[in-house]
């Protein structure tokens, strides 16, 4: 199975921006819905976005008008435009699709 592969992170002061892109096996790409997690610190697992087979996407109230996350099917990629980023954003934030998930990318809001 080809697993997605997450990039894009690093350390950004609060109030920058970070997008992150998920690049996703090409067979069926489009075919299913993609998903944003992240894990914190001290946190658990918590749903960040999902973008829907049409490329609609829905957030938690956490991250509404903060986060867009999109798809582009040409490439069979995902991405995460962070927008406003807290201090309590950093963590590590996957991508999933097709219940296979991604290595991770580590996301730092510090000053």
């Amino acid at each position: 199975q080809i697993k997605p592969v997450e990039s894009g992170g690093g350390l950004v002061q609060p109030g920058g921006s970070l997008k992150l892109s998920c690049v996703c096996a090409k067979t069926g790409f489009a075919d299913y819905a993609m998903y944003w997690y992240r894990q914190g610190p001290e946190t658990g697992r918590e749903w960040v976005a999902t973008v829907d087979i049409a490329g609609d996407a829905r957030y938690p109230a956490s991250v509404k008008g903060r986060f867009t996350a999109s798809r582009d099917n040409a490439k069979n990629a995902g991405y995460l435009q962070m927008d406003r980023l807290k201090p309590n954003d950093t963590a590590v934030y996957y991508c999933v699709h097709r219940d296979r998930w991604g290595q991770g990318t580590q996301v730092t809001v510090s000053s």
